[in-house]
């Protein structure tokens, strides 16, 4: 968004522009004019989609100034900065069309919250509301995490979604090397020690960002530097992010406590990982009895079984009366197309696209977002037709 300045602070000009740049999309501050009169006399050639006007100081006789600026930019959005609450400033302002009205100095969360409010209304974002998907494992190695990091970034490339995976395994979290080869320099613990600056500019910027539309917000990978991580700071985390993102990724592992109950809490839908064995069974069998006892409803919860082969002993059949539940998906043991991605922290859809997991991932993701089979065809289309998959 292109936008004027107003100000003769340089100091405030600095900041808004820092604060604008670390947003997405970014606030561009391409104009700028030392006070209302310069701004007014010296018009810009071409109108700015946002207009931000410090009123610090201003003079009585200035005041009509607000008005004629607005008549002259009929388009553009308006902030007005004060330091102090002048009455007739404000009158004028809110009847001129100005609907943005902070105190300096600035808070950078105030500035973030309106700058969501000015997108949504000028149509450059649309308020989201995005669904939480949470992916469990019922025993340690079922491959969740492969799924969880892969299927995020099949549901931005097959489904063009803009996906958020949270992981959210407490201590030496590696969800990032699974589909990136870039250090996080932030993470979770980060977030949480400074979580009363969330908004979606600041959960943007901590992310390691895969693709365009797909991002990931590392574990803590130092204990020692690990903060405290409380269910109200999942709770502020998660409000934001529903709001920013279609979907919301939550990579689980398997730990049940308070911070990844509270995560369960806000899930749309769950996804136990397991294989089809015994020991994966039993361990299946107890956390749906923990979910079941939490008074989850039994139709978020949805059994995936990972490296699936068919003709073994056990069956599916066997599996679903043994948990009580049905098997939503599978996906096929694909050991070298799995094993070459991990080891080289590329996502399997990119690295292999005709690979047998390759193409379970899209049915999942055709089965996520309840495409219909017509729809869906452009998805199969995508990821096995010449063109490339666009991020």
């Amino acid at each position: 968004m292109k936008a004027l300045m107003i100000s003769h602070d340089s100091l405030l000009h600095a900041e808004v522009a820092a604060q604008g740049s670390a947003r997405m999309p970014a606030v561009q501050l391409v104009a700028s004019r030392n006070g209302l009169r310069e701004a007014v006399e010296r018009p810009t050639p071409e109108a700015p989609e946002l207009v931000i006007v410090d009123a610090s100081g201003l003079a009585v006789d200035e005041v009509e100034l607000v008005e004629r600026l607005c008549k002259l930019y009929p388009d553009s959005s308006f902030m007005l900065l004060t330091r102090e609450a002048q009455q007739d400033l404000l009158i004028r302002a809110m009847r001129a069309g100005m609907r943005e009205v902070l105190q300096l100095p600035l808070l950078h969360r105030a500035f973030h919250e309106a700058m969501d409010r000015i997108e949504i209304a000028a149509g450059v974002t649309q308020q989201r509301d995005g669904k939480v998907l949470a992916f469990i494992s019922c025993k340690g190695g079922s491959g969740a995490t492969f799924l969880s990091t892969n299927f995020g970034y099949a549901l931005a490339a097959l489904a063009d979604k803009k996906v958020l995976l949270i992981d959210l395994h407490g201590q030496f979290g590696d969800a990032t090397l699974y589909v990136s080869d870039q250090k996080p320099g932030m993470t979770l613990s980060d977030i949480c020690a400074q979580i009363g600056r969330m908004d979606g500019a600041f959960l943007e910027s901590c992310l390691v960002h895969v693709a365009s539309n797909f991002g990931v917000l590392a574990a803590a990978d130092d204990p020692t530097h690990q903060v405290e991580m409380k269910s109200e700071h999942m709770d502020a985390i998660l409000r934001v992010a529903r709001q920013h993102y279609d979907y919301i990724v939550l990579d689980v592992g398997r730990q049940i406590d308070a911070i990844s109950l509270r995560a369960l809490d806000h899930a749309d839908a769950i996804y136990p990982v397991l294989q089809l064995a015994l020991p994966d069974i039993r361990d299946g069998r107890r956390l749906l009895d923990i979910f079941r006892s939490l008074g989850y409803p039994s139709e978020r919860t949805r059994l995936i079984v990972n490296r699936y082969e068919k003709g073994g002993k056990l069956r599916l059949a066997d599996l679903e009366h043994a948990l009580g539940a049905d098997v939503v998906h599978t996906v096929p043991n694909d050991y070298l197309s799995a094993t070459d991605s991990v080891n080289q922290g590329i996502p399997v859809l990119q690295l292999s696209r005709s690979s047998a997991v390759a193409r379970s991932l899209a049915e999942l993701v055709e089965l996520v977002t309840a495409r219909r089979v017509a729809e869906s065809k452009g998805l199969f289309d995508r990821l096995f037709g010449r063109g490339e998959v666009a991020l």
